[in-house]
């Protein structure tokens, strides 16, 4: 087995044994790296020099010993929306097309402390809106699976890299869907944590009160090491929770006797793809084969969570991406006075998708629309949130697929922006929650494309999550499956 195709954990006990070393890793992650990247354009920057330093740094802390870091040496890859010190990081955008910053977000410090190897920075939708890394200024991202599918979105890069074995593992952040939608796409394992529980210092904002840094990667017991790694108060953030952060990978022991999943009769929809529904039907049979108990629940202002976040998520979008002015940094229009700098700053700087969500986001916010579109989506999420606490007063878990359908053909749904909205539905009411949500691998549909079902959690209990996640991988072998180099 090629070290690449390797999973956190397997790679942390021959590091520790020294039977391979971070540098043999990374290089053959970079080998790999080169074989696929021409096809799949799963990176904007590759950080090839400074991942090699790094790589020798980790070997000289694993042969002094009592170093019980399990990221020590492993190669991870960063969406480009996290502020890297001296790394360009554009959020694949052309506004930010030459911005280095001058320091590093939280939860890439705590992945260099803990010995990780930065390898690259991966492509996105620009500014992360988007379901399918089709907004990317710079690069299309193509399916693993199939290059002729789209790799979902918007953390679509980071998905395709660790799907494709270019990283062991990859950080992707979530606003409505963006770490678990392409997961579910990709065939892998990606957890968007419960708003708060991970730093969002030094992450380019998109949506302020739904966006979530989280893990993705081949298997749950590394998306729990990963989350470990990264979770935590941070005074630097102030929506960071200052909740105690459990040992995710203790609780994983293949034994969820007495748990109970809840199955919303609202998510199984008319228009699902077929495979999808049948896929997570026989997947929640497995979950009862396992102890597991399965009730029906009811989530009745899901059908709502669409309207509501693209009122919600534009508006704060409107307010965020105003600091793009062409300014202080990154893209500046030539123009004759300031006024015109401005304008065609931004009007030549960002997409087409991104103006489309400042204007809507305006619009909701202006005067006399305040009231009847923002207002009242903001009393529509209270409902959606409280929906939630009362099912889980029935089960421990919510179980639901993760899209309605797999990754879809590149182009197919650029033309219409509502169907590419409508790929988050089951994903984006847990954002307007605060909830973590989980997707993992759950079978293939007869094109040989990725199903994934969701898991979702109650409030800091990712613990239950990934004790679920992880038991159904004992019992199939969806997440061994990988596409064809």
């Amino acid at each position: 087995m090629s070290l690449h195709t390797s999973t956190i954990h397997e790679l942390n006990a021959k590091l520790k044994k020294r039977e391979i070393s971070s540098v043999e890793l990374t290089e053959s992650v970079f080998a790999r790296i080169s074989a696929v990247e021409e096809r799949l354009h799963s990176y904007i920057t590759l950080c090839r020099e400074s991942g090699l330093k790094e790589a020798r740094r980790a070997d000289e802390r694993l042969k002094s010993g009592g170093d019980n870091s399990p990221l020590l040496g492993i190669p991870i890859a960063l969406k480009d929306i996290f502020v890297t010190e001296g790394v360009l990081t554009t959020c694949s955008s052309k506004i930010l097309g030459n911005f280095i910053p001058p320091y590093d977000g939280t939860a890439v410090k705590k992945l260099k402390a803990s010995g990780a190897v930065i390898v690259g920075k991966t492509n996105m939708d620009e500014f992360a809106m988007g379901s399918s890394t089709e907004n990317s200024a710079f690069a299309l991202t193509r399916n693993p699976w199939n290059v002729e599918r789209v790799p979902g979105g918007s953390s679509g890069g980071s998905a395709a890299a660790v799907a494709a074995d270019e990283c062991i593992a990859a950080l992707g952040t979530d606003t409505g869907g963006s770490i678990r939608q392409p997961a579910a796409c990709c065939g892998i394992v990606g957890l968007k944590p419960t708003y708060g529980r991970v730093s969002r210092f030094g992450v380019i904002a998109f949506a302020s009160s739904l966006d979530q840094v989280g893990p993705m990667t081949k298997d749950t017991m590394d998306c729990a090491l990963l989350l470990e790694a990264i979770a935590g108060h941070d005074a630097a953030d102030s929506t960071s929770v200052p909740a105690p952060v459990p040992p995710y990978t203790t609780g994983l022991d293949g034994n969820v006797k007495g748990l109970k999943a809840g199955i919303p009769k609202e998510y199984f929809i008319p228009g699902m793809q077929r495979d999808v529904e049948q896929a997570v039907k026989d997947a929640i049979r497995t979950l009862e084969k396992n102890g597991m108990e399965v009730v029906e629940v009811s989530l009745p202002h899901a059908e709502y969570a669409v309207a509501v976040y693209y009122i919600i998520a534009t508006a704060e979008a409107s307010s965020n991406l105003a600091r793009y002015d062409g300014m202080k940094y990154g893209y500046r229009a030539l123009a004759k006075d300031l006024a015109e700098t401005y304008f065609k700053t931004r009007q030549e700087g960002f997409g087409a998708e991104v103006k489309r969500r400042i204007m809507l986001g305006t619009y909701v916010l202006s005067a006399g629309y305040y009231d009847a579109y923002y207002l009242k989506a903001q009393k529509v999420r209270a409902l959606i949130k409280r929906d939630f606490e009362e099912a889980f007063k029935q089960c421990d878990v919510i179980v639901t697929p993760t899209s309605p359908t797999t990754a879809f053909k590149v182009g197919e749904k650029t033309a219409d922006p509502l169907e590419m909205y409508l790929s988050d539905i089951f994903t984006i009411s847990v954002n307007l929650a605060g909830l973590p949500g989980l997707s993992l691998p759950c079978g293939f549909d007869a094109k040989n494309m990725p199903i994934g079902m969701q898991i979702i959690g109650k409030h800091f209990d990712e613990a239950s999550m990934l004790r679920v996640a992880h038991a159904y991988e004992q019992s199939t072998e969806w997440h061994r499956m990988k596409p064809k180099p």
